[in-house]
């Protein structure tokens, strides 16, 4: 039986938080995968990518943070969709440009997920930092 969109959803999110990430998205992520990125702090042209770029974007992810956690805040179904609202909250390992080293970072996240034969298809997130500060 192939399982909901939600559970899919939330074991992207462990397997996230874990330190996993590149090839071990592989079960989770369908071969013609897209996500879309909207305009944020972090991305602020926006971004779409395929599954090897959502792979490559994972491994620098998880070389510039030294842990991540999704909140899972409110999820529903509709379909073959996911559709969820979360907090994410990560710590910087290494500074690099405006983030430093111990540096906390939070976001606000809405994110449809679209699933199809047991994996993601495509991944719509919208994005909502909070302002980035620097330790004293």
């Amino acid at each position: 039986m192939t399982q909901s969109p939600l559970t899919i959803a939330r074991q992207l999110y462990a397997t996230l938080e874990s330190g996993q990430y590149g090839e071990a998205l592989d079960v989770l992520v369908h071969d013609n995968a897209e996500l879309i990125e909207y305009p944020n702090l972090i991305t602020p042209r926006g971004a779409k990518r395929g599954p090897k770029e959502m792979k490559e974007s994972s491994e620098r992810g998880a070389q510039l943070l030294r842990w991540q956690r999704y909140t899972v805040r409110e999820a529903v179904e509709h379909g073959d969709t996911a559709i969820v609202r979360l907090t994410w909250t990560a710590e910087v390992a290494r500074s690099v440009g405006p983030l430093q080293a111990g540096q906390q970072l939070t976001a606000h996240i809405a994110q449809f997920i679209q699933c199809r034969e047991g994996r993601i298809v495509k991944l719509e997130t919208y994005d909502c930092y909070e302002p980035f500060t620097t330790q004293s």
